[in-house]
């Protein structure tokens, strides 16, 4: 459904987005996951069609942009990060409003969208509230109607949970899985959890790049197989400390490591099993006299 290709864009000397190339099946929903300022509100920009690539080709249902950009746009419901609302309106007006522009024309029409969005989005016992009074989870929700306004294709959500409580992120999320049984969802978070939760396949974004691009299952895997314990230790010679951790499990890999310090001494530590053996650590060196420097649980990238 949609076609990525080798996407760049630039802003003067600086790269936000680098050479980005994915395919998004009909269905699907993607996470763009990566920490602010990875790319991700560019890439979702481009692809919307507010951004025009410095390079690369975006392809959606066989339309291209910019070359087809009233199309595509017809198919894509797009919800910022700040949703843009008139904070002076009442719920109700702020949809009629939108729906007119969006050429619904036909008062009962409207009227049975508006049934419609105030059911999935939980907007019924707001409908006559001002905006402005909303709080932000149901500013978004209200951002989110109106993304849906026209039963599009495909829908885009630019950190749809940010600054929510976790109620409202649960809500959020519920609403996000519902729509993605009908449609095309991609949307953008720094939060793993959420994109965990929520997602079908998770594209990695980091400096601009795409790093890793799978389901979660394969990316929640290839991250246990990827990781290890990072122990350091005062007070014990390295032979020692190696002993003793040789003997809480016999199908420990435990591989010496340079210390950052003159005296410590340090080990990367994985399992056979992929288990987290950090408890059973602490509590045998909590016998000795030794000082337990860093005990955490890290990946290799």
């Amino acid at each position: 459904m949609i076609e990525v290709q080798n996407l760049t864009k630039n802003f003067k000397d600086f790269r936000a987005v680098d050479n980005i190339s994915m395919t998004i099946r009909k269905g699907e929903i993607l996470g763009l996951l990566g920490p602010n300022g990875a790319g991700k509100t560019t890439t979702l920009r481009m692809l919307t069609g507010y951004f025009r690539p410095s390079s690369g080709t975006i392809k959606i249902n066989n339309f291209h942009l910019p070359e087809d950009a009233i199309k595509i746009k017809s198919l894509i419901g797009y919800l910022p990060e700040s949703a843009p609302l008139y904070h002076n309106m009442l719920v109700y007006d702020y949809l009629e409003y939108v729906a007119k522009i969006k050429g619904i024309d036909d008062k009962e029409n409207r009227y049975d969208r508006f049934l419609q969005l105030s059911d999935l989005c939980g907007l019924s016992s707001i409908m006559a509230q001002p905006i402005a009074t909303l709080s932000k989870g149901l500013k978004q929700r209200v951002g989110l109607a109106h993304a849906m306004m026209t039963d599009p294709q495909i829908l885009i959500l630019d950190e749809p949970t940010s600054g929510l409580d976790p109620n409202q992120i649960a809500e959020i999320r519920d609403i996000i899985k519902t729509i993605g049984k009908e449609k095309t969802i991609i949307f953008s978070t720094h939060i793993l959890s959420e994109a965990e939760a929520t997602c079908d396949r998770i594209a990695i974004i980091n400096k601009g790049r795409v790093v890793a691009d799978d389901t979660t299952a394969n990316l929640k895997q290839n991250a246990k197989q990827n990781s290890f314990i990072h122990l350091s230790l005062k007070g014990v010679s390295t032979e020692t400390a190696k002993a003793l951790l040789e003997s809480i499990d016999p199908n420990l890999n435990i591989k010496n490591v340079e210390p950052v310090e003159d005296d410590l001494v340090s080990f990367e530590i994985t399992h056979s099993e992929d288990q987290d053996l950090r408890s059973n650590i602490y509590l045998k060196i909590k016998e000795t006299d030794w000082i337990i420097i860093q005990l955490t649980k890290e990946s290799r990238h």
